[in-house]
């Protein structure tokens, strides 16, 4: 309280304040910035899908949105088919909507670190998959890991890779 009297005193209000942002810019800075924010384009050649079919192009955008993030996918399934999905989930474990995606209709995300991110999927309250995103510490690469089944009901076990755009 003295060393505060001392910069008020000393009409140092302008001092106190420019302390309170050098000190609290890091803290605000590190939350706002989330390595996965940014567009990512689907890169075959890394990825592996069993059983497969993979699908013939896909990109992500990812959006800062409150605590949380927001998801847009964007491309074309094996069979031609326009892919349109996208949530807005914060990373508290619980269960937020998901629209455009035939095996979910919902999202589950834990933040493990700023790298890294577990996530569930559930169709009408049954786990369907789990996985993993996980950002190359240079953050260049985005990879998803996916086990569970597909919407034909078959196990499935996939790695898919994007590249930062």
């Amino acid at each position: 309280m003295r060393i505060l009297k001392l910069f008020v005193g000393a009409g140092g209000v302008v001092a106190v304040l420019a302390v309170c942002l050098v000190v609290m810019s890091p803290l605000s800075g590190f939350a706002q910035t989330d390595p996965a924010i940014g567009t990512w384009k689907f890169n075959l050649a890394k990825s592996k899908f069993s059983p497969g079919p993979p699908p013939k192009s896909l990109t992500l955008t990812e959006e800062a949105v409150g605590q949380g993030i927001k998801v847009t996918a964007k491309g074309t399934n094996a069979e031609g088919q326009p892919i349109d999905s996208q949530f807005t989930a914060n990373f508290d474990g619980k269960d937020y909507p998901v629209t455009g995606n035939p095996i979910s209709d919902t999202i589950t995300l834990k933040r493990i670190n700023a790298y890294k991110v577990e996530y569930t999927l559930k169709k009408a309250g049954k786990v369907v998959s789990t996985g993993t995103r996980v950002i190359s510490k240079d953050g260049k690469t985005l990879t998803l890991t996916a086990k569970g089944v597909n919407a034909k009901g078959e196990k499935v076990n996939n790695t898919t890779v994007f590249e930062k755009l």
